[in-house]
């Protein structure tokens, strides 16, 4: 990769950054969206301009780019200000119906008696948000404080800067994976197709996508080039960063397997005794292994812990659960067929609620035909992306064209597709409309993904 083209993804990526930065705020000089927002569960008052998702979570009411924060952001600069623990962030209670039994500690004054009297133990919401993405909040806060900014302003300037580094490292080693095999200019358009895929403003949001394509997307980079220290950290990088990144196990055990040094390894008793161990291959297989390796230690640490008991007390999901995933897409596909809603009573099943999930639809199929495409040119990086992706599609909707962001194989193989001239004119028409629509939703807290 000449300095020439590493310019170009760089002015490339900052004039995104700036883009997606300015668009929401020219969106809401020019207008103001109809509360409430008719795809979320919960009855509130149709008069109330207020976004509920905010009211009462203190480190989202902060007016410093808070187009950039929204939903899981609130505990992102939580966590990275007052650790996993912060009164302020939000937690649940069974036993409060209002807004699903999410309260906020330090604001809460509606359900505060409530709270007092139960003897129920809340259930901290944060603890079901890996750590690595906070800490690096944290760690960039210490020198973004020198601007004089509030705590929770300094925070999500760190974060927001994070996620913006995370996607160049990505779109750079997304150019490396495929300047071989599709030329200059197709490495390109793979690059282009990352910034233009629909949810792609997530990569410049207080949230972790950016960061973990960057340590993904870079992993697979340092694979291709045998560095295989490097890709070890950086996966183990990524796996503290979101769950999926256990995923990159695959294509690290598959590129290990192929060196044919495991056989070093199948010797007999005497052998280990007499002979030296073979250090080197134990020392690769532990690399090829580092993702399992460091999500085993943080699964039976408390953190791990306690992300088990919220996913289960408060999500009602475990991992991989094959069953219940195929169950809510079924029950959210027959509110979208009936208009019923066999989750609440009472809830009218609206257009939006329809249009948002035959989008989700859609994007599913989309992500399964251009990932399984993927497995006959880039099969590392396609087995990757299929792990990536499932882990995320039978956790159930919503939320799949976000979860889908990190599967590398969907830009390669979209952009084969896009050396049809028409295919790249109308994907890039698609992509386009459809991300200045969900970023503006999102910029105004209405549920995106």
């Amino acid at each position: 990769m000449n300095k020439i083209i590493v310019r170009n993804i760089v002015l490339l990526w900052l004039a995104w950054v700036l883009i997606v930065i300015g668009f929401p705020l020219l969106a809401e000089a020019r207008f103001q969206p109809q509360w409430p927002d008719m795809l979320v569960w919960y009855k509130g008052d149709p008069t109330n301009v207020i976004d509920y998702r905010q009211l009462g979570h203190p480190y989202m009411m902060e007016p410093f780019m808070n187009n950039q924060v929204s939903w899981d952001s609130d505990i992102y600069i939580g966590v990275s200000i007052g650790g996993y623990d912060d009164p302020c962030l939000p937690v649940a209670y069974r036993s409060i119906a209002t807004l699903g039994g999410v309260v906020v500690p330090c604001t809460d004054k509606i359900n505060k008696d409530i709270i007092n009297r139960s003897n129920e133990k809340p259930i901290p919401l944060s603890y079901a948000f890996f750590p690595f993405y906070p800490i690096l909040m944290r760690l960039f806060a210490i020198p973004l404080s020198l601007l004089g900014l509030n705590p929770i302003a300094t925070a999500t300037l760190a974060g927001v800067i994070i996620s913006a580094l995370g996607l160049l490292a990505a779109m750079l080693a997304l150019y490396d994976l495929t300047c071989e095999k599709l030329g200059a200019d197709g490495a390109m358009r793979t690059v282009f197709y990352l910034l233009i895929f629909p949810t792609s403003f997530f990569f410049v949001q207080v949230y972790s996508e950016g960061l973990f394509v960057g340590l993904a997307f870079g992993c697979l980079a340092m694979l291709k080039r045998k560095h295989l220290v490097l890709a070890a950290i950086l996966a183990g990088a990524a796996t503290m960063t979101r769950a999926v990144g256990i995923a990159l196990v695959i294509p690290m055990a598959i590129l290990w397997i192929r060196t044919h040094e495991w056989y070093d390894l199948d010797l007999e008793w005497d052998q280990l005794y007499f002979k030296r161990p073979p250090l080197r291959p134990i020392w690769h297989a532990l690399l090829a292994f580092t993702p399992l390796i460091v999500y085993a230690i943080w699964k039976f640490s408390y953190y791990g812990a306690m992300f088990d008991y919220v996913e289960t007390a408060f999500f009602g999901r475990a991992p991989v659960d094959l069953g219940k995933g195929f169950g809510l897409w079924a029950d959210y596909f027959y509110g979208v067929v009936t208009g019923h809603d066999r989750f609440q009573t009472g809830f009218d099943v609206t257009s939006a609620f329809r249009i948002h999930y035959l989008l989700e639809a859609c994007f599913s199929a989309l992500g399964f035909a251009a990932i399984l495409r993927g497995l006959k040119t880039d099969p590392e990086v396609a087995w990757f992306s299929l792990a990536a992706f499932l882990i995320a599609w039978v956790s159930g909707p919503p939320g799949i064209q976000r979860y889908m962001l990190v599967a590398p194989a969907l830009y390669i193989t979209l952009a084969r597709w896009g050396k049809n001239p028409v295919f790249d004119r109308v994907w890039a028409i698609i992509s386009l409309l459809l991300m200045a629509f969900w970023l503006m939703l999102y910029a105004f807290n209405f549920w995106v993904a």
